[in-house]
């Protein structure tokens, strides 16, 4: 989000140095400091209500899943492969015992035995 180098971070320090003083300093990243803690703790506790109010059902529910890529990734992407995973495992298990039986290079197109079933995936037809 920041692309803060440490070059930046210590140019950022010594205006800081500058503007408030060495006396001030340590005060104002105390204060910070505790601005940053009461903000976690807020948010953890909105959190924590939220995933209360929701109820049992949504005990593994994740704030990250709103986002609609992740949301994608992990309610479509992620089925469509673990359902395709056996079909492809099935046909390179039976693809790849017979290619190397028959000595075919790796990389080369797979062809089936005789008597073999191709592979099908009942989704896409």
């Amino acid at each position: 989000m920041f692309d803060l180098s440490p070059f930046k971070l210590l140019i950022l320090a010594v205006i800081a140095l500058v503007v408030f003083g060495p006396h001030e300093l340590p005060k104002l990243a105390q204060q910070a400091g505790r601005a940053i803690r009461e903000l976690r703790r807020i948010a953890e506790g909105a959190t924590a209500d939220l995933k209360e109010g929701l109820g049992p059902e949504f005990q593994n529910f994740e704030f990250e899943d709103l986002n609609p890529r992740r949301f994608v990734q992990k309610h479509l992407i992620d089925d469509i492969n673990a359902a395709a995973q056996p079909i492809y495992d099935e046909f390179n298990g039976s693809v790849a015992a017979a290619g190397a039986a028959k000595g075919v290079a790796a990389g080369a197109r797979p062809t089936l035995l005789d008597g073999a079933e191709p592979p099908f995936d009942a989704e896409a037809t």
